[in-house]
């Protein structure tokens, strides 16, 4: 079963690789979804696929790539979009 979260990640987390890093965990964990910088500094993510996965996911962005400073990471659910393959977006 698919499950869908959607993640903002605060922090120094733009101008770090952190979309980039996003991509390379979500593709190595099969998930799709896709990433984004957000206008007010943070990186905004939406994750789906096995649950197992998601919780990886999940647990990887509250520490993000080696360069990031996460101070906070909101979590919420999120309808499945059935994007198939994992993209980097435009900024929203």
């Amino acid at each position: 079963m698919s499950i869908a979260k959607r993640l903002v990640v605060h922090g120094r987390v733009q101008g770090v690789g952190f979309r980039y890093a996003t991509c390379l965990e979500a593709k190595r964990l099969g998930l799709g979804g896709w990433v984004r910088n957000r206008q007010d500094g943070s990186v905004e993510i939406l994750v789906e696929g096995n649950e197992d996965a998601v919780d990886e996911m999940v647990d990887w962005a509250s520490r993000g790539p080696e360069l990031a400073e996460v101070t906070r990471l909101d979590i919420s659910g999120a309808a499945p979009e059935n994007s198939g393959e994992f993209e980097e977006r435009a900024t929203g």
